[in-house]
């Protein structure tokens, strides 16, 4: 069984900025790529950030510049640095893992999404 749960989310005025973390726990042997995903409302899923397992990084070209990911891989657990924070950055912000458990197995993890809000 794998956790992953997201957290620091809030609101914030056009301008700020937010950390946002996402940990993994369980029965983990592995964590390949991670992602971080958001959905504003009336909007399809996107993926704003990603992360391989060594480190290599891709944007969303909206927030190129503004956001940055990183990962421990020691402690299962990803970031979102998110400066200069824009009302159209205003989603529910996703934390997606694909992780090999100790069985082996490998599968895609979600977790339960934390609410970002800009205000102009």
């Amino acid at each position: 069984q794998v956790q992953v749960v997201e957290s620091g989310g809030g609101l914030v005025q056009a301008g700020g900025s937010l950390s946002l973390s996402c940990a993994a726990s369980g029965s983990i042997f592995r964590i390949d790529a991670m992602g971080w995903y958001r959905q504003a409302p009336g909007k399809e899923r996107e993926l704003v950030a990603g992360i391989t397992r060594g480190g290599s990084t891709n944007y969303v070209d909206s927030v190129k510049g503004r956001f940055t990911i990183s990962r421990d891989n020691a402690k299962n657990t990803m970031y979102l640095q998110m400066n200069s924070l824009k009302p159209e950055d205003t989603a529910v912000y996703y934390c997606n893992a694909i992780v090999v458990d100790r069985g082996l197995r490998r599968a895609d993890y979600w977790g339960q999404g934390t609410q970002v809000t800009v205000s102009s």
